[in-house]
């Protein structure tokens, strides 16, 4: 054994001071603000269920998601502002691309926008991360991230390989 201190490999927390902790929570509430305009802003009466611009821009045919998925991308702004560690930054940018990729179906990716949720998630993301008592990234959630890369990598070569059966299908017609 050394006389020498143990480092850790984690940046060491900084110390704030109230005015510094007070925009820090302004950027956290802003999140939230952005989350619930965009994923649930209105509850469709008679029911439980909540839905915001996310899904109703959805409805616009191209652009929509895409839209929203800018609105949405603040809230990774504000995480990078707010030193969230990378790991998680990652996994709130694949909760937007997926929202996004399926968000392009039609009809379906508007069910699935409601259902997902991905800018409360984000927030919520936001907001564990940035507390008083940060929680470092977890092996389940770089297990967690792993999965959503390899399944968003298993989402483009299925698509792509459904584009050729189609145009090869066209081809040989």
């Amino acid at each position: 054994m050394t006389d020498q201190p143990e480092y850790s490999r984690h940046r060491p927390e900084p110390v704030l001071d109230d005015e510094q902790e007070r925009q820090r929570e302004a950027l956290r509430d802003s999140a939230d603000s952005i989350a619930r305009l965009l994923d649930s802003i209105v509850q469709i009466p008679g029911t439980s269920i909540r839905i915001g611009l996310d899904a109703l821009l959805g409805l616009i045919p191209g652009l929509g998601d895409w839209l929203a998925n800018g609105i949405g991308s603040t809230i990774l702004f504000f995480a990078v502002k707010l030193q969230v560690p990378k790991i998680v930054i990652v996994r709130m940018a694949l909760n937007l691309g997926i929202n996004t990729l399926v968000g392009t179906i039609p009809g379906l990716g508007d069910v699935f926008s409601i259902w997902f949720r991905s800018n409360l998630k984000n927030a919520r993301l936001l907001r564990r991360y940035t507390s008083k008592r940060t929680t470092r990234a977890t092996p389940a959630d770089w297990l967690f991230v792993i999965g959503l890369l390899a399944g968003t990598f298993g989402i483009a070569i299925g698509t792509l390989a459904l584009i050729l059966w189609g145009f090869q299908t066209l081809w040989n017609s």
